[in-house]
Formats: structure tokens, sequence, C-alpha cells
């Protein structure tokens, strides 16, 4: 008779992302997974695969939780550019608030692993593709209703937020200090009026 699971799979691969955002994929051990996840070995890899799947899990999991949220945010908002703004703070204090900064998870993989995988790659492609697409939404939406300037498109705006937000998750790992954050996004609002 099979043994019935007495664990979250949902809560266990969020401490997954957790571990491979604070260690990356390469710097996470068995032995570290077993001890974060709590799981036995014969536990986590029934569950999970082996490393890798874990991590392509924990990629999707990370990239879900954190699109779905910004799309909410942004198909409620009425005001799009102190919504594009809170976003950016969110982020910056999310990220000057953790015990180690971390970045960003996706463009930690990109740099540690997708030179050379082209599924991790990929998978941070689509990630930055979903991203500047909530971002062009919440700026058309902008410039429908008058609040963002039409000086640049929709589209062109929408990369330079990604660009811009992913530098701040970069930067924070160098221990950039709030000041200079906030003077990025002041400029950032800047150019969408």
């Amino acid at each position: 008779m099979a043994r019935t699971r007495e664990f979250d799979e949902i809560e266990v691969l969020d401490k997954a992302v957790e571990l491979f955002w604070e260690k990356g994929y390469t710097a996470t051990s068995a032995n570290d997974l077993v001890n974060r996840l709590g799981l036995s070995r014969s536990s986590l890899y029934s569950t999970y695969g082996d490393k890798r799947t874990l991590y392509l899990r924990a990629l999707d999991r990370y990239k879900k939780r954190n699109v779905n949220a910004m799309i909410k945010m942004v198909k409620q908002s009425d005001n799009l550019p102190e919504t594009i703004e809170q976003i950016f703070k969110m982020v910056v204090d999310q990220d000057l608030r953790a015990k180690v900064p971390k970045g960003c998870l996706m463009v930690n993989s990109s740099v540690e692993l997708g030179p050379h995988d082209q599924q991790i790659a990929k998978i941070v492609s689509d990630h930055e593709r979903n991203v500047e697409t909530a971002f062009e939404a919440a700026i058309l939406k902008g410039q429908e209703k008058g609040q963002i300037s039409k000086a640049h498109s929709a589209k062109a705006l929408a990369r330079f937020l990604y660009n811009n937000i992913s530098g701040l998750r970069v930067a924070v790992k160098s221990k950039v200090g709030k000041a200079t954050m906030n003077d990025v996004i002041k400029v950032c609002m800047s150019v969408l009026k």
C-alpha cells in the first residue's frame, strides 16, 4: 500500500524557490534541499524528481506568483503611474528587507545558467516577455486615460521599465542604497509623464 504524502507540495515548492533564490542552482546541494525543505531524500525525489526538475518547477512557481500579482495590480488600478511606481517600490522594499539581498531569481538564473542552458534561457525569456506585456497593458491603459505620455510607444516604455526593474534587482545585490534606488524610480516615473 502506498504511503500518503504528509506535506503541502506548494509550501515545499515555495521553500525551494527561496533556497534557489538565495544560493543559486549550482551552490544548492542535495543536503541543502533536504534540510531546508524538511523532507527525506526519498520524499523529495519521488515528489519533485531530481534537482533540475525541482529547479524548473521553482522557476515556474516564481514566475506565476510575481507576474500574476503584477497583472492583478494593473487590472485593478485607476491610477496607472501610481501603480507602476508601487510595483517598483514593492520590489525595492522586498529586496532591502531581505537578510540576504537576492535580486531577481530570473535574472540570477539568466546569468548563472542561461548562457549554456537553452531551457533556462527560454524560461527567463518567457518571463521577461510576460512582465513586459503586463507593463505594456498598464501603459496602454494609462495612455488611454491620459495619465501616461504618448511620446513613446507602450512597448518601448514597457521594455524600458522592465530593464530598469531588472537593473534595480541586480543593484540590490551590490548593496546599493535605497536613496540610489529611489532616484532610479523617480527618473523612470518622469519618463512616463
